[in-house]
């Protein structure tokens, strides 16, 4: 956001002096002048929440290499770098065992 540091300041009696509609105008200005530039003229924006039961998800599995193991107990795999213990030949991760 640019600031026009040129622009005569208010001191705190002028604040003070400012009324809550007033406030509450100028966010609502700042608010309508924001547009979001990420979106193409085509695209719509998603709202958390949204429905995407028809939405498919499509990524490549990539089978665990030599150098990773899975944790018994939360089952995520980790590199060999995280591998904190071994409890009756089960591999345990470093956040697991902590």
């Amino acid at each position: 956001m640019a600031t026009d540091y040129d622009s005569p300041r208010k001191t705190d009696d002028d604040l003070s002096e400012d009324s809550l509609q007033e406030l509450q105008a100028r966010r609502a200005d700042k608010a309508a002048s924001i547009i979001d530039e990420d979106l193409d003229a085509g695209e719509v924006a998603e709202l958390p929440g949204a429905d995407l039961s028809n939405e498919e998800l499509t990524f490549r599995v990539v089978p665990r290499q030599a150098d990773e193991f899975t944790c018994s107990r939360c089952f995520l795999v980790h590199h060999r770098s995280q591998l904190a213990e071994e409890r009756k030949g089960q591999p345990i991760c470093r956040e697991c065992a902590a």
